[in-house]
This record gives C-alpha cells, sequence and structure tokens, in this order.
C-alpha cells in the first residue's frame, strides 16, 4: 500500500480544513447555520489549530514507513481521528437535512480513509513476496 500518498492527501486536506478553520471561523459557523458566538469561534479556532498540528504529523511522517509495528502511534491516531470523525459526519448527515451535503460527501471519505488506515495498521509494510 502507498502510504506517502494517503499520508500526503490526508496532510493536504488537514492543512486546508486547519487553515479554514483558524482564519475564517465566522463563516464556518454561517455555513453551518450557527449564529455568531465569540465562544464558538475560539472553539474552532482551537480546532483548526488541532487539524493543522495533524496535517504536519501527517506531512512530515509522509516519508516513513508505516504499517504492523512500524510507526503504529500515527497509524492509530489518524485511524481513531476518521473513525470517530466519519461516524459523527455520516450521523449528522443522515439525522439533519439543513446541513450542506459537504457533510455527507466528508463523513464517507473520513471512513474510506478509516478503513485505509486500519489496513495500514493490520498489515505489515514490507514487500510481498511471489511464492
Amino acid at each position: 500500500m502507498n502510504t506517502k500518498l494517503i499520508m500526503t492527501v490526508t496532510a493536504i486536506l488537514f492543512a486546508i480544513i486547519g487553515i479554514f478553520l483558524t482564519f475564517a471561523p465566522d463563516y464556518v459557523m454561517t455555513l453551518l447555520g450557527i449564529s455568531p458566538n465569540k465562544g464558538i469561534e475560539l472553539i474552532l479556532q482551537l480546532l483548526g489549530a488541532a487539524y493543522y498540528a495533524f496535517a504536519m504529523l501527517n506531512w512530515m511522517a509522509k516519508g516513513s514507513i508505516i504499517g504492523g509495528i512500524y510507526n503504529k502511534p500515527i497509524a492509530l491516531a489518524n485511524l481513531t481521528h476518521f473513525f470517530i470523525g466519519g461516524m459523527a459526519l455520516s450521523k449528522a448527515a443522515f439525522s439533519n437535512n439543513t446541513l450542506p451535503i459537504i457533510v455527507g460527501v466528508l463523513g464517507g471519505f473520513y471512513l474510506v480513509c478509516a478503513l485505509i488506515f486500519w489496513l495500514i495498521m493490520s498489515k505489515h509494510p514490507g514487500k510481498e513476496s511471489a511464492d
């Protein structure tokens, strides 16, 4: 499995979300139909910082061997984030018809990424031998 590509794609996704949440939390609140609130704006900015930090983690680890016992904390952190995030986004998309369609699409993407990181964690990163 090409972990360099997966780590690069997720790093770019996290960086975009992190920058957007950090510098445009008021726009995010408008998109989600939340009335402007300084407390929620601060929470969204802190969430943006966490996303951006995760982006840096994935970007820096993209050239490393990941899978099996190698870099297991990075793979497990990504698996946990994508699984819990995918479940929350999917639940929100199915239970609330007023949210933008991107919430459901992002939820599906998150669940696919969770599956990919589960496969990365479960398999040894070595080359398969042809017997």
